[in-house]
């Protein structure tokens, strides 16, 4: 086994490394890094977004500290796809190392403008490639192979090293009638397959689905269903921004009845024009209006394609749902179609928005015979056949809970691969190979970083701690003076109280809160204990005992003694 270094690395050696940051054990953050002696890429950069329990946070992305440390040997990120959960990260990432970085047409195009937003010491380095090439970074040779997912430009990644050939998904799915007309380079995956594969890292995101993801297609036959048979209402359809296929067959279905299509909703809007920008989408000239010309046409001639398939709090939909959005006003003439299955977690959310929609008297499509949504991953059938495809030497799931990467093993161990092939990982985890035999040889750092408002990594377990805590029970301030020299209390103490009591209807308590406070002080200075920490220390103590005895609440205490 490799022996530790005494800074925590995996000391170098002739062998390769595979080790993934996020992605495993959780949904999105995903990052991979593959590391030979003195060259280190990285495949992906996503985040994750919070958790109910992480109050204020923002969006959580992978902890790096590890490229940090080795980012001289960094030759390059590589991205699969354009999607946040594959390259929300960089903006922040990108401050604390500046490797160039490669992806399809689409999905720069996409990075580009969520890099607008931030400031850099050195300009990002930016590169395009499109399916089918190939680029040298150090010892590896990363080709990029078109698969189908649900935003175009998607690859599947065949990773040339030393000891062997990585394969390397992706998000990914067979669909024999796509959008675009190209179905994912199965040739090229089987040439792989022949040449010898030793590592598929196959995603496992729909692992416990049989069968096979069905086609973007049939989202459009369900589309054309809903507008022949509204034709007298405005139809506004949320789905995933990133959805570029999905957004393409609505302003299709749009144009063929007659209708302006109106964008809104910031990251619609970013991914859209992107996306037209770069070719990607086909808009018929006059079709496209801008969100503040609606009220030119009547309702029945709109289409309104928002941002908010989640729920998720002051998305575009929210924002209709309880009437504050300035330019679109929801009421018995409109349509919404949620085109998007709730992400496991956020079914409350959507469940609320549809509520509220609904008290502004507009309908909500909630036809379950009729698809209005498919996903953009591989359910097991496709997963054979990747497996059946690549034929690796040795395999691993990635991107999902566990239960999706067990399924996923289980899935393997169907098509013929030894239990001792197959590596179930988790984030951290070194994985070593030489190219005849594969081990497990300890850790590096890993984990996730919090982001909130500007700050990134400053919110911790700590600050969140508090967080709840004072969610839960509130706050109460103690402000008193003390003079250390005479020993006495100058003034005070007084009580603020923040969502622990209603003061007006709790003066006795609050009183009572008063007196056992200075009496704490009080009782410090009798006993010539002058030190801060200790006259704060009382008053914590004293308070919590009484108010969990009194209302077996336990609320924030900070008290704040000044000296004169």
């Amino acid at each position: 086994m490799a022996k530790r270094q005494s800074n925590g690395n995996v000391s170098a050696g002739s062998k390769l490394k595979v080790m993934v940051l996020g992605g495993l054990n959780e949904v999105g953050k995903n990052i991979t890094v593959l590391e030979y002696e003195n060259d280190i890429i990285v495949v992906d950069c996503g985040l994750g977004f919070p958790d109910d329990d992480m109050l204020g946070v923002d969006l959580v992305i992978p902890d790096i500290s590890y490229l940090e440390k080795n980012k001289e040997k960094i030759r390059g990120i590589v991205l699969t796809h354009g999607h946040e959960d594959h390259i929300g990260a960089l903006p922040y990432v990108l401050q604390e190392i500046s490797p160039p970085v490669y992806g399809t047409r689409l999905t720069i195009g996409i990075l580009k403008n969520k890099l607008q937003e931030h400031s850099y010491k050195e300009k990002p380095k930016l590169h395009s490639v499109k399916a089918g090439d190939k680029i040298k970074l150090g010892c590896f040779t990363v080709e990029f192979i078109h698969v189908n997912h649900s935003i175009a430009d998607a690859c599947a990644l065949a990773i040339t090293t030393p000891v062997g050939t990585v394969v390397y998904s992706g998000d990914f799915k067979l669909d024999l009638t796509p959008i675009d007309g190209e179905i994912m380079d199965i040739t090229r995956l089987g040439e792989l397959g022949k040449q010898g594969v030793l590592l598929l890292m196959l995603e496992s995101t729909n692992a416990e689905r049989p069968g096979y993801t069905p086609s973007e297609r049939t989202v459009g036959q369900s589309l054309d269903n809903i507008f022949l048979r509204n034709s007298d209402k405005r139809i506004i359809i949320t789905t995933f921004s990133s959805n570029v296929h999905r957004v393409q067959q609505i302003i299709d279905m749009s144009h063929a009845y007659g209708r302006k299509v109106a964008i809104t909703g910031r990251s619609m809007l970013n991914v859209v024009s992107a996306a037209v920008e770069l070719g990607y989408m086909r808009v018929p000239e006059g079709t496209l209006i801008d969100i503040s010309e609606i009220k030119r046409f009547p309702p029945e001639r709109i289409t309104i394609v928002s941002t908010g398939s989640q729920g998720e709090p002051m998305s575009a939909l929210y924002r209709m749902a309880i009437s504050s959005h300035d330019k679109v006003e929801l009421g018995p003439k409109d349509l919404v179609v949620i085109s998007a299955h709730a992400i496991p977690g956020n079914e409350k959310l959507v469940g609320r928005i549809i509520n509220d929609i609904l008290k502004c008297g507009a309908s909500v499509y909630r036809d379950p015979s009729v698809e209005v949504h498919v996903s953009g991953h591989a359910c097991q059938e496709e997963l054979k056949l990747m497996i059946a495809l690549t034929r690796p030497k040795f395999f691993m799931p990635i991107h999902g809970e566990y239960r999706h990467l067990v399924k996923n093993k289980e899935i393997a161990q169907s098509m013929g691969i030894e239990d001792r092939r197959i590596f179930v990982s988790d984030i951290g985890k070194v994985l070593e190979l030489d190219g005849e035999n594969a081990r497990f040889v300890g850790t590096v750092p890993a984990g996730r970083v919090l982001v909130d408002g500007y700050g990134v990594g400053d919110v911790g377990n700590i600050v969140l701690r508090d967080r709840k805590h004072l969610s839960q029970d509130g706050l109460i301030v103690v402000v008193a003076t003390v003079d250390t020299d005479d020993l006495t209390l100058i003034s005070g103490p007084d009580i603020v109280s923040r969502g622990f009591v209603y003061v007006r209807e709790s003066e006795d308590l609050i009183e009572q809160i008063r007196v056992i406070a200075r009496d704490a002080l009080e009782d410090c200075l009798d006993n010539n204990i002058t030190d801060w920490s200790q006259l704060k220390s009382k008053v914590k103590d004293d308070l919590s005992k009484f108010l969990y005895a009194k209302t077996h609440r336990k609320p924030m205490i900070l008290p704040v003694v000044m000296n004169v």
